[in-house]
């Protein structure tokens, strides 16, 4: 037989205890117990952290879907009026898998004496449609 490490020859000692006396039970049962309360800790960690995870790529996933990787803005307050040539022109780029065409704009919202600044954001939802994985009610 193999010569075990140390470590192991002292814990299969306290494991084994309670096969002396009365008073060497006590010892194996609290070494029984100590084992068990540590394995259920790192099972409940490692549960714990396996749902984060998967938790975590779960929100990265839908918040990239929703987010658009890229936006262009047009240089004045007002819209390009030639934003179908753009449109034309980013399709037309490699890794580009669809465009839709949006409209931000900044908002002041008031109730009473309380004023709220919020952003304004139109879409086309046919267009939207094709960019993101939320499906538009119409």
């Amino acid at each position: 037989m193999a010569r075990w490490p140390y470590e192991w020859q002292i814990g299969w000692r306290y494991l084994r205890a309670g096969r002396g006396g009365r008073r060497n039970r006590f010892i194996s049962f609290i070494a029984g117990a100590s084992v068990a309360g540590i394995a259920l800790g790192v099972a409940a960690l490692i549960i714990v952290l396996s749902v984060v995870n998967g938790f975590q790529s779960v929100v990265r996933e839908r918040m990239l879907e929703v987010v658009p990787q890229v936006q262009v803005f047009g240089g004045g307050v007002q819209p390009p009026a030639d934003w179908h040539a753009i449109a034309q022109a980013a399709r037309r780029l490699d890794g580009v898998v669809a465009v839709a065409p949006t409209v931000t704009l900044q908002a002041l919202l008031g109730r009473g004496d309380v004023l709220r600044a919020a952003s304004l954001r139109g879409i086309d939802p046919p267009a939207e449609a094709r960019v993101t994985a939320l499906a538009c009610a119409a």
